[in-house]
């Protein structure tokens, strides 16, 4: 079963580069600058800022379905990187941590879910998309329960 995952886009949080951080703060959201080569996954790029980058952590709703699981978490957006999609293949910051995969059928219903390494998730991939009723996936960051990306049918 080919698969794609894929970033958020750059553009609704471009904005949020140019606000003080009073403002941020003000909108729930900060700025951070990353001390570390791991621990800040960028969600537009799906890959980890390195050292030194200026990151928004800010509340993203990412299941907006109008559902039980209706959610939303902590993301990092880094600035000035492009959206990213991979085909049959896990991005960097996926590949490196441990993710929890959840099915969701075409009305926002979560149908399955399961945790998997990520460098080895197609597996798990393959097996929840052979149910037709389950339309896309979302991938989190187990440990945080962050989201991560999308996953569709390729």
């Amino acid at each position: 079963m080919s698969y794609a995952v894929t970033s958020l886009s750059p553009e609704p949080f471009a904005p949020l580069f140019q606000l003080d951080d009073e403002t941020l703060a003000a909108r729930g959201a900060r700025r951070v600058i990353a001390d570390a080569p791991l621990g800040f996954p960028c969600r537009v790029s799906l890959d980890d800022a390195r050292p030194g980058e200026t990151l928004i952590l800010v509340n993203y709703e990412h299941q907006p379905a109008p559902t039980p699981f209706r959610a939303s978490h902590a993301i990092f957006v880094r600035e000035g990187v492009e959206a990213t999609s991979t085909i049959d293949e896990m991005p960097p910051a996926l590949r490196r941590r441990l993710l929890s995969l959840r099915a969701f059928d075409a009305s926002g219903m979560m149908r399955a879910a399961d945790v998997t390494e990520g460098a080895t998730a197609d597996a798990l991939i393959a097996m929840l998309f052979e149910d037709p009723e389950i339309a896309y996936l979302h991938a989190h960051y187990a440990k945080w329960g962050c989201y991560a990306a999308r996953i569709d049918r390729a």
